[in-house]
């Protein structure tokens, strides 16, 4: 049996939640996790079939002559307003779809959002498949996006109650792993297509984003809910309880129950996006909701993501190798994510952040530095350069996948009380969506106009967020997920936010309006 226990300000455990790792919370969560690869899908496929000579000559001609031509810039030839629509468009969709979905999640449970999200997959994938036009391919990356603003909204949050406090950290960081195997599946995919005979292999990159959307439907129809999620939707208690021990694989939960209850009491009380946007006592968690996605985006990672092959074929390797190389990159960041989840319960947050920052930043001062001295507007970077720059690529994904992957996903999802956790996650995967769509739509434009220096402009923002984490973000690790609001009263800044005079006359003038 595993236990976890909450030290308070006095050095004292003030509680003990009593649990293990049982069959049916690791099954319930696998499925669950079923969203996260169609995330990893979705982020790994657009990059690859945009790299594809068939699917460019057939949806974007314009870039197509501009790839085979000489006389544009190596950094401009997919400068595409178009193809860079083709790709932000799913995080648009989610962005919207964010603010409903927050609200489905809270008032109906993490599973009804889990099944929405499946069903615009399958919808989505099956579109996207069958497209004859630029227009049909849009829609059916629109529909992704919904799923998406779902999957992203329900997923994290079930993975993080369903989980044993002391292993919650790397039940969360299956997210990521999720994400990454998704990412891979992508990459082998779009390898595999790109030599299909007769110019149709981005149909199938495209359409197989309805099979894990399949399973994720399927398997949510037969998912039980949080028992955090039950409470909160006012089901009976006892119903709760007894899923609870189901879940924890022990007769006694009464410490967990009790702190569930007690916090779906105080989220009577309050009116979720409202109170934690104006509530002086959730400053600290509203911060966090907006720069750790914000800082995840910063990284550069998506950039690298979406646009890996057309950044390999910039430099000059050709369409089959550019995929096999993104291919190889996305296995390490598999790995890596793999040796996050095994840590983060060990070492902690902080430390993960730490070093991935690291690695990350001299990685992207790198990457820069040989851009800008190796390859012009014109000709090729020579062979030996060329894998250089996918050992530095490799290494970067490698530290993300370590740090601000999976942890860019638990820490928002951890840090919420239960009264306002749907909507502080709604918050969290507004501002991902946002950022990623910016990101999505300029880095093609940015690559053009800043040339090498893109990638000093990430390097900037690493060196950043690496500060914010040490001075800011208190460590959770193995603190029971009702009892993490405990360490904002005791963290040498976010302690002034904490005093309950503040937060009564806010509460009291929120609820006389």
């Amino acid at each position: 049996m595993a236990a976890s226990s909450v030290v308070g300000p006095d050095g004292k455990e003030c509680c003990h939640y009593g649990g293990r790792v049982t069959t049916f919370v690791v099954l319930s969560c696998i499925t669950a996790g079923m969203g996260g690869v169609i995330f990893g899908y979705d982020i790994g496929i657009s990059g690859g079939v945009t790299s594809m000579d068939p699917f460019l000559r057939k949806f974007f001609p314009e870039v197509y002559r501009r790839m085979k031509g000489t006389s544009v810039s190596n950094y401009c030839k997919f400068d595409s307003q178009l193809l860079t629509a083709f790709t932000s468009s799913l995080y648009v969709a989610g962005l919207i779809t964010t603010f409903l979905a927050s609200w489905v999640t809270s008032r109906c449970g993490r599973r009804p959002s889990m099944i929405i999200a499946g069903a615009a997959f399958l919808a989505g994938g099956v579109i996207g498949g069958a497209a004859v036009d630029v227009y049909m391919v849009i829609f059916g990356r629109v529909l992704l996006g919904v799923g998406l603003g779902f999957g992203n909204q329900a997923v994290p949050l079930y993975l993080s109650e369903m989980a044993p406090p002391v292993y919650r950290g790397a039940f969360s960081n299956g997210f990521q792993l999720c994400v990454s195997i998704g990412a891979v599946a992508a990459h082998l995919i779009n390898f595999g297509a790109e030599k299909i005979k007769g110019g149709w292999g981005w149909r199938v990159s495209l359409a197989l984003a309805a099979v894990p959307g399949g399973f994720l439907t399927l398997g949510a129809l037969f998912l039980p809910e949080t028992p955090n999620s039950l409470v909160q939707q006012g089901k009976d208690q006892e119903h709760a309880r007894v899923l609870l021990k189901r879940i924890r694989g022990v007769d006694d939960v009464s410490d967990e129950m009790a702190d569930i209850v007690a916090a779906t009491q105080q989220a009577k009380a309050g009116r979720g996006l409202q109170v934690i946007l104006f509530e002086r006592r959730y400053r600290p968690q509203l911060v966090m909701a907006v720069m750790i996605p914000f800082f995840q985006q910063v990284t550069g990672i998506n950039a690298i993501s979406f646009y890996a092959p057309v950044l390999l074929r910039t430099i000059g390797m050709g369409e089959s190798a550019s995929l096999l190389s993104v291919v190889v990159t996305g296995s390490i960041g598999l790995a890596s994510t793999a040796v996050s989840m095994s840590l983060v319960d060990r070492v902690g947050r902080r430390t993960l952040f730490f070093v991935g920052g690291a690695q990350m930043l001299v990685s992207q001062l790198m990457i820069g530095a040989i851009m800008a001295t190796q390859l012009g507007d014109q000709g090729q970077v020579s062979k030996a350069v060329a894998l250089v720059l996918i050992v530095l690529i490799a290494a970067y994904v490698a530290a993300f996948a370590l740090s601000w992957g999976p942890l860019g996903w638990l820490v928002p999802s951890e840090i919420f009380p239960l009264e306002v956790r749907s909507a502080g996650q709604g918050i969290t995967v507004a501002v991902n969506f946002l950022l990623t769509t910016f990101v999505a739509q300029s880095f093609l434009v940015m690559l053009c106009h800043m040339k090498s220096g893109i990638f000093f402009f990430f390097a900037a923002w690493l060196a950043i967020m690496t500060t914010f984490v040490y001075l800011l973000l208190p460590e959770t690790k193995g603190k029971p997920i009702e009892q993490v609001g405990k360490l904002w009263g005791q963290h040498w800044f976010w302690k002034r936010f904490s005093g309950t005079e503040e937060e009564g006359r806010t509460t009291s003038k929120l609820s006389s309006n």
